[in-house]
């Protein structure tokens, strides 16, 4: 294991799995995770590899005899007749036979209903009624002649989720932790691999948790196929439910005014509309009325009575074009179903995921560390429903007044969630609290700055805030990364948004390259500059960053100490193909590199330097590199002879991690497709270099 696994088994002994073990127990049956960590944590919830393997046998012999596989129900309802009782572990949903005066169980894999159930089983588990919950049940068989009455009977059922839990030691375990690996363990307890993501990836993936502890969160993701958008509703836990196909009733949702009986938003804690995105979609205009009452009110009517809930509403949906495509010829909602493309509707919403900058889920991307049980940590989300941080930001932090009391109560509920997953014991850096903050904020300008181009009623708002102890009383503003990658077509409103449609020629051909690149690199003048790049952010590649500063050089000096493993080498590959780009073909270039020795692959570094030298020099490139063994290198920059050098806060170590081995992804291919890690660089005059 390591250093941060051996961490999370000493201060939550019992409480964790390895992740990768629900795989290994899953085989081909179809169940939500959190059934399988349900039985994993009671027999494989520790670090000694012999007890894991004994637990992972028991749990595959549990599945084995008890999980009812739908090809199988034959065989297990005649173990039930033969034996008399019978445990199973199935999807249960109960409905009342007013006709009898009974209750009735179907099990959805067993393929039986009209099980008889008793009417404390129901007041104890209320969720039977709706949709059905997991559970471990004993059935047994008791037949009597009269055909009215069932021979099936519910002896017993145990629910498949955390009977109990501790909140305060989970507090008290939590200031074990740095914000890092408390912000990875949540991370592998969701089942991915942190070092697979950066920190503004492992933000959005907590922001899908954020209905699970908070009441009444409204939150839409959009964005590409393959992300894992809806993963986390359907697999996570077992207080939230996923409507497949985005369609619902309004019976089935909020109440049936014929039988009185509660809707979904009754029962469940989240409510997660999954496929929801789709312009053919059939939507009932009443069902998107009541949503919208219920988004802001939490509240919504029986013929004249008003009842209330605390579900949180998620919707989640594929889009079909690129965000600059997006952006320039409509909106970031443009694939919502056109009931749901409604101005007063989506203004309900609290935050908006930018689901495309998500990577496409890969294999490596999955966990084999420790997380939680995830029932455990879903019992202690729900607790913290309870509880409300959204004042903690305000005692060092304000918002500005041009921002209002939806825009305010949208940024505080996100606020509130991010505190209450990462920081549940209240113990943050003033630097913390700002990022999640910024982070809030801009989840809800996304949402109405889009506004502002779908109606044109809308105001511009300067979503900026202040920090109370910098006396100069200078606005932060708050920009969305999309803002930032293209400028040109984010700024349109509902009215220049029209005209340029109408004016807009019939092939709607643009250039590929203007979307892709920030104007501010794009054929950059060479002039002293210093240019801020964010995490995510993408349309930048060496060329646009180096190429014209490159152009007329003769000798170019690389002074960088991380020049080591391969993807640092590949890097270095990258930059010379920038170079052979932007010379001349009858031109000679010398290229000097200064780096430092790796300690245990020294020599695989030096062949690596040996085979690009060789290369090239077809290209007309004379490559040579030496080692600075003082370990006094710390600023990375590149110089070059024609008086220009380039500082470099990360390197050529700007992109974050992609699938190098993937032949058909863009990302492996071109630059501009890759995600880039934060970072920064400043171009000075400076006297040439002596080679």
């Amino acid at each position: 294991m390591n250093p941060l696994d051996q961490k999370i088994n000493t201060h939550f002994a019992g409480l964790v799995v390895r992740k990768d073990l629900v795989k290994t127990v899953k085989g081909n049956a179809i169940v939500p995770s959190y059934v399988l960590e349900y039985l994993l944590g009671q027999y494989c919830a520790t670090s000694d590899e012999a007890t894991i393997a004994t637990g992972i046998e028991t749990v595959k012999e549990i599945l084995g005899k008890h999980y009812v596989h739908r090809n199988e129900a034959g065989l297990v309802r005649s173990n039930i007749k033969e034996k008399g009782r019978y445990k199973v572990i199935d999807k249960i949903s109960v409905s009342l036979n007013d006709r009898a005066d009974i209750y009735e169980a179907e099990f959805a894999n067993l393929g039986i209903n009209k099980v008889l159930v008793d009417s404390g089983t129901i007041k104890t588990h209320p969720k039977l009624l709706v949709s059905g919950v997991w559970s471990i049940a004993d059935i047994e068989y008791q037949f009597v002649e009269d055909k009215n009455i069932s021979p099936w009977v519910l002896a017993s059922l145990k629910p498949i989720q955390l009977s109990h839990f501790n909140f305060d030691s989970y507090i008290a375990a939590r200031r074990q932790f740095s914000t890092d690996e408390w912000i990875d363990l949540l991370i592998q307890s969701i089942g991915f691999n942190p070092a697979m993501f950066s920190d503004r990836h492992k933000l959005s993936q907590l922001i899908r948790l954020i209905p699970f502890c908070e009441r009444n969160y409204n939150l839409i993701e959009l964005g590409p196929k393959g992300t894992g958008k809806s993963h986390i509703y359907s697999e996570f836990s077992p207080h939230g439910i996923l409507l497949s196909g985005g369609e619902v009733t309004v019976p089935k949702l909020f109440v049936n005014n014929s039988s009185g009986k509660i809707g979904l938003v009754g029962y469940w804690d989240v409510v997660a509309f999954d496929e929801f995105a789709g312009k053919q979609k059939r939507i009932d205009k009443s069902l998107v009325d009541i949503l919208k009452n219920y988004m802001a009110n939490k509240t919504f009517s029986r013929g004249i009575e008003t009842l209330g809930a605390e579900a949180s509403m998620v919707f989640v949906g594929n889009t079909k074009n690129t965000v600059p495509h997006m952006l320039k010829h409509s909106d970031l909602f443009e694939e919502l179903p056109p009931k749901f493309y409604d101005s007063a509707f989506l203004d309900r919403l609290h935050f908006y995921i930018a689901g495309w900058e998500a990577d496409i889920i890969r294999g490596e991307m999955f966990s084999n560390g420790y997380g939680f049980v995830v029932d455990y940590l879903a019992e202690i989300l729900r607790s913290m429903r309870n509880y409300d941080y959204s004042q903690h930001y305000k005692e060092h932090f304000s918002l500005s007044s041009d921002i209002s009391t939806r825009d305010r109560d949208a940024i505080d509920k996100t606020f509130s969630g991010l505190m209450k997953l990462i920081f549940p014991h209240r113990e943050a850096t003033n630097t913390e609290i700002e990022e999640l903050l910024k982070f809030a904020i801009e989840g809800r300008k996304r949402v109405k700055d889009q506004l502002m181009r779908i109606d044109a009623t809308y105001s511009a708002v300067q979503f900026v805030y202040f920090d109370k102890l910098d006396k100069t009383e200078q606005p932060n503003q708050v920009k969305c990364l999309e803002e930032e990658e293209y400028p040109d077509y984010y700024y349109q409103t509902a009215i220049t948004q029209n005209n340029r449609e109408a004016t807009n020629n019939e092939s709607g051909e643009y250039s590929i390259t203007s979307l892709l690149e920030s104007p501010d690199i794009l054929n950059p003048t060479l002039k002293e500059q210093h240019l801020t790049f964010i995490e995510n952010q993408q349309g930048v590649s060496f060329d646009s960053l180096f190429g014209a500063y490159l152009a007329e050089a003769k000798q170019i000096t690389i002074t960088d100490p991380y020049i080591r493993i391969f993807y640092q080498v590949r890097n270095l590959m990258d930059f010379l193909e920038t170079v052979v780009k932007y010379k001349p073909d009858d031109c000679k270039i010398n290229i000097h590199l200064v780096t430092t020795e790796d300690d245990f692959k020294g020599t695989q570094q030096q062949e690596y330097f040996e085979v690009i030298k060789q290369s090239c020099l077809n290209v007309g490139i004379e490559f040579t590199w030496e080692f600075d063994n003082s370990r006094t290198i710390h600023a990375r920059h590149i110089q070059t002879d024609h008086g220009w050098k380039i500082l470099l806060d990360r390197g050529l170590d700007i992109f974050q991690h992609y699938d190098m081995s993937n032949t058909f992804s863009f990302a492996s291919r071109l630059q501009q497709y890759r995600y880039c890690k934060a970072f920064e660089i400043t171009y000075i005059r400076a006297i040439a270099p002596t080679l």
